[in-house]
């Protein structure tokens, strides 16, 4: 059974559920939700994602990236790539909206240096960021905690690399087997390809994988490498997360027994 989201409107999107956990379950499906930007979102895609059970929506994107602003540190800093819709944010009645930021772009010379290593766009960034940013990472966990009942869609501009590394804490908090997390984030590459044509963009992935190639490694590779050896409880513990918040997280997505 497919997890891919054929919402009207919707990029990159897909369920969470569905995955195998290493005690030989699967995750829950309906529980969360990861996307891409949501400004092609019609009022059929909404409806359809309501029929699937989402009722809260969490925006992980800059505040210049969700708002036209004369100044973007965003573009300055060069950790993303979609400018902001003119429309803004927009969700039906009845989904909740939640902004919270991941990035820390104040932090104007940790993308600098992302950028420099050519680290963006891939993975690779992904250990630095989890040791510089783990109360960014908690603060979306602990917002996710606190979601109202119904299915959680959390995203950033491509659905790939933010979204991707919030998945990566959720799907490792439910014990899904690093593989399948790596497998998961894989998809992302031509599930892009019809975003980045709505947005007039050229496909980055040439690019990603040349860069990874330089490094001697690939998509999956590098997301195997972050997570050998890590703990998402613990980290997610010791950045504030509480251990209520982590059942009721946890909880959502533990699915059923194999």
């Amino acid at each position: 059974m497919s997890r891919a989201v054929p919402w009207e409107g919707f990029y990159n999107t897909r369920d969470l559920g569905g995955l195998p956990t290493g005690s030989g379950g699967t995750t829950s499906r309906g529980a969360f939700f990861r996307a891409a930007d949501l400004r092609f979102v019609t009022e059929t895609g909404w409806a359809q994602a309501r029929e699937a059970g989402v009722r809260t929506v969490i925006d992980l994107r800059n505040a210049d990236e969700i708002r036209p602003t004369d100044t973007s540190l965003t573009a300055q800093a060069g950790s993303a790539q979609f400018a902001a819709s003119p429309a803004g944010p927009a969700t039906p009645t009845g989904v909740d909206r939640l902004e919270v930021p991941l990035d820390d772009i104040g932090d104007v010379e940790f993308w600098q240096r992302v950028n420099r290593e050519r680290l963006n766009g891939t993975p690779l960034y992904y250990p630095g960021f989890l040791r510089r940013k783990a109360e960014r990472c908690a603060a979306v966990v602990k917002a996710i905690a606190h979601a109202g009942p119904g299915g959680v869609l959390f995203h950033c501009g491509g659905g790939r690399d933010r979204t991707g590394l919030i998945a990566l804490l959720l799907l490792a908090l439910a014990g899904v087997e690093p593989r399948a997390i790596a497998a998961d984030y894989a998809l992302s590459a031509e599930a892009l390809r019809a975003l980045y044509a709505a947005m007039g963009t050229a496909d980055q992935e040439p690019v990603i994988q040349r860069v990874l190639a330089d490094r001697g490694t690939t998509t999956e590779e590098a997301v195997m490498a972050t997570l050998d050896g890590f703990d998402a409880e613990r980290y997610l513990l010791d950045a504030g997360v509480t251990g209520g918040e982590l059942r009721r997280v946890r909880g959502r997505l533990a699915g059923s027994p194999g």
